[in-house]
């Protein structure tokens, strides 16, 4: 079992700049639906952003403390055009 903090702990160590979202979504610390905006997305793929975000979270994906991982990654520009205009 992963905790919310730890999963975002574990994003901000590779993508220092992140602003997240983190839902748990069984309760149970292992299905986790995320939101990461960061700079570091500018230029790169949908694809390469999301394996940045996944090697961020590698160990725990690979000792299946997470099971799922639903990733939404935007860049700060995407973050603020998808953003209601208050």
């Amino acid at each position: 079992m992963v905790t919310p903090s730890q999963v975002a702990e574990m994003i901000q160590t590779g993508l220092p700049d992140a602003k997240l979202k983190i839902d748990d979504l069984n309760g149970g610390g292992d299905h986790y639906q995320v939101r990461v905006v960061s700079a570091a997305f500018e230029g790169k793929s949908r694809v390469q952003q999301h394996q940045l975000v996944y090697g961020a979270l590698k160990q725990a994906m690979a000792s299946e403390a997470i099971h799922a991982l639903a990733l939404e990654t935007l860049t700060p520009a995407e973050w603020e055009a998808k953003s209601p205009v208050a």
